[in-house]
């Protein structure tokens, strides 16, 4: 049955929301509209704009609306990203958290420089794509403009071994990485490969000009080690490896940690990856960094000894969610770095807030746990300086931030 709707705003998730009646979420419209919806099947679906607002425009993407990768294509960019810096305003307040949010940083740059495509076979055919929004159905693309320029060459080789492994029949994932010196591709999902599958992806690799390709991160070919320059810094990418989306977020997010770390002579980079931070504020200050994935570490470590000119930096695999650092430990320490995975820093919030340290920088890609944990840290002490707001996720509801705290 078609619904009439009026729109009032954009919610948290980047649906329309209409507030006369139960909220109502309808994707793709904009404050002000009034639209024809079907939910037929229990979803709000967007079928006919009766009153279009003003500040809509046209998508850019042939995909958009279909593929669930970008929510929002067809807003123009001054009142996009004003909603999004309302997004950390309005959880903050939520969270009874005072503080200034700084203008929104958009770190899109050059575009993504990592994509994971998801490959399908149906009715005699292979689909190499994005989901669909809210469901497992993948929409295979030809290309997506908003990749970096990096990862030209990334869906052809990636159909290429969606159809080599055609006879295995089983859902693939396929993360394609750039790095410096050409593609990084780690294949999930095709269980136990014969050698002769595994001779194959190699003679693929070699035609496709990838740096590595691995299964499960494991090794199957690598023409030159994958590397990504992170300050003066030369890194060698573990497979699969966590990076910051755009090499413009990396480095919008680390100028706001050296910003705020100015001065500090020992710090404490706890969530440390394989080193975004930690290798730029090595050029001025003592590092400690930590994190639980063995393999960053490692990578960070081999990276330290290759790089002249950097003060000392030690680097610990260590489990910050079981083991966070204690009082004691941040005895010595005159400012913490943490940039936490999407659940946060919940239990390594606590002991900060039990601890001396006079300077707290977190850096966070999920606003309600940096809630939590910034709430943690205010009842412990600790005054909110400064938030700002990064965008590297451009068109979607996903939005990062770097944020202050003095004792």
């Amino acid at each position: 049955m078609v619904e009439r709707i009026t729109i009032d705003h954009v919610g948290h998730r980047g649906d329309g929301v209409s507030i006369d009646r139960p909220p109502t979420f309808v994707p793709f419209t904009l404050p002000g509209e009034i639209v024809d919806t079907d939910n037929s099947d229990g979803r709000y679906r967007l079928v006919q704009i009766e009153q279009k607002s003003a500040e809509r425009i046209d998508p850019f993407c042939r995909y958009f609306a279909r593929c669930g990768g970008c929510a929002i294509q067809h807003w123009q960019p001054t009142p996009y990203q004003a909603w999004k810096r309302q997004i950390v305003i309005d959880t903050l307040s939520q969270a009874g958290i005072d503080g200034t949010v700084d203008p929104l940083i958009d770190a899109h740059g050059a575009g993504r420089r990592r994509v994971t495509l998801h490959a399908r076979y149906k009715d005699g055919q292979t689909l190499v794509g994005f989901a669909e929004a809210a469901s497992h159905a993948i929409v295979a693309i030809a290309d997506c403009p908003i990749l970096d320029p990096a990862l030209a060459g990334a869906l052809d080789a990636a159909r290429a071994v969606a159809a080599l492994l055609k006879a295995m029949d089983k859902p693939l994932d396929i993360q394609v990485t750039a790095a410096d010196n050409g593609l990084d591709i780690d294949v999930r999902g095709s269980g136990p490969i014969s050698t002769a599958l595994i001779s194959q992806l190699s003679a693929l690799a070699a035609e496709h000009r990838l740096a590595r390709l691995t299964r499960h991160g494991e090794l199957v070919l690598m023409r030159a080690p994958p590397v990504v320059t992170m300050g003066k810094a030369s890194v060698a990418l573990p497979p699969g490896a966590f990076l910051q989306a755009t090499a413009a977020g990396e480095e919008a997010l680390a100028a706001l940690v050296l910003q705020h770390c100015k001065g500090a002579k020992v710090i404490a980079d706890l969530f440390c990856g394989i080193g975004p931070f930690a290798l730029r504020l090595a050029a001025k200050a003592k590092i400690q960094a930590i994190d639980n994935d063995a393999k960053a570490i490692a990578s960070l470590q081999q990276a330290i000894k290759a790089t002249p000119g950097l003060k000392p930096i030690t680097a610990e695999a260590r489990d910050l969610f079981r083991r966070p650092l204690v009082a004691q430990e941040l005895r010595d320490i005159d400012a913490v770095v943490f940039d936490p995975p999407r659940a946060g820093a919940q239990a390594q919030a606590e002991r900060l807030a039990a601890s001396k340290v006079p300077l707290v920088v977190a850096v966070s890609c999920n606003v309600q746990s940096f809630a939590r944990d910034a709430r943690i840290l205010i009842d412990g002490g600790y005054r909110l300086q400064a938030v700002t707001p990064v965008d590297q996720f451009r068109h979607t509801p996903h939005i990062e931030l770097v944020a202050r705290f003095t004792r």
